[in-house]
């Protein structure tokens, strides 16, 4: 009976908080207009709107007779990048910066976190931070300059082991070269959410598992991976979902006529085909399979994770 009566008390509690939500949000809905339809607009605007054009990808396109004069053809342009005979060596490429780049990169900044928590000095801690977030703020081109400079073979590299190695011709360094650029640059930054995560561990629980003869494996394991676990697994959701989505200004700046066995990836195979050759139907059509790929590997994983985590997903 009692149980009756709490369960009643409770759905009524929440009717009534519903209720004032929305007599509140009928008082003051000047308020939410303001806030909220420039961001709304926004996103209409930038986000929705412009989805129109994915329809070139099954046109013959024409600039100059537009979306509506061009000719459709359907599935033409899937069909021809599917039959392609470079078709898979592109997919792989892709899949193999990703894939390598998300097992690598994506663990150092929950490493670094953990690491970060463990400095007791405040300013010993954020000075070793600015030293670990300043890559973040070199631009891609930059940074593919420094790589060239640094790997060349008059660079500090091969003038380091005395070599003379050109690793920027070397399609079987272009990978390697690419991740580890990537971790450099941006494995601080990524460790900011964790570090913030991190600050939610609870202290006194902390204290206990150190007074009970707890090692440094035991306290993460214990303490503080439960406190970052569901930020974890959100950001490792969301990786998964930007796997097919590698930006091509790294890649572009840093192929060469050498590597394209490696570095030819679907972005820029994209890039080329649409702005330089000017088959804007094609490369639109290239562009969507892998939108359509990035959408499955992010329903795919989410699924997954929520089996593995008790219903827990995005």
């Amino acid at each position: 009976m009692d149980n009756v009566s709490g369960s009643t008390v409770n759905a009524g509690t929440k009717s009534s908080k519903l209720h004032n939500l929305m007599v509140y949000m009928r008082q003051h809905w000047q308020l939410y207009v303001i806030f909220i339809l420039p961001a709304f607009l926004l996103t209409i605007i930038f986000r929705y709107i412009p989805m129109g054009g994915v329809l070139i990808a099954f046109m013959e396109y024409n600039p100059i007779r537009g979306i509506l004069g061009s000719e459709w053809v359907g599935f033409a342009h899937f069909a021809r990048f599917l039959n392609s005979p470079d078709f898979m060596r592109y997919l792989m490429n892709t899949l193999k910066l990703s894939v390598f780049g998300l097992l690598w990169g994506f663990p150092i900044p929950i490493l670094l976190a953990f690491l970060l928590n463990r400095i007791l000095s405040s300013s010993i801690k954020q000075k070793i931070q600015l030293v670990l977030y300043m890559p973040n703020f070199i631009s891609v081109i930059v940074l593919c300059g420094i790589v060239r400079i640094l790997l060349s073979p008059t660079g500090m590299i091969n003038s380091l082991f005395h070599t003379g190695y050109n690793f920027m011709t070397m399609p079987a360094a272009f990978r390697t070269i690419y991740i580890a650029s990537g971790i450099w640059q941006g494995a601080g930054w990524s460790s900011i959410i964790y570090t913030a995560a991190l600050s939610n561990a609870s202290k006194e629980l902390k204290e206990a598992a150190v007074i009970d003869g707890a090692n440094l494996i035991q306290q993460i394991k214990t303490v503080e991976w439960p406190a970052i676990k569901d930020t974890v697994l959100i950001q490792f959701i969301m990786a998964v979902g930007n796997i097919m989505s590698i930006g091509f200004e790294k890649a572009y700046a840093l192929q060469t006529d050498l590597n394209l066995s490696s570095s030819e990836i679907i972005s820029t195979y994209v890039y080329k085909k649409g702005l330089l050759d000017g088959d804007y139907g094609f490369s639109t059509a290239v562009g969507l399979f892998n939108t359509v790929i990035n959408v499955i590997l992010l329903i795919s994983m989410n699924k997954i994770v929520q089996g593995m985590n008790e219903g827990k997903g995005i």
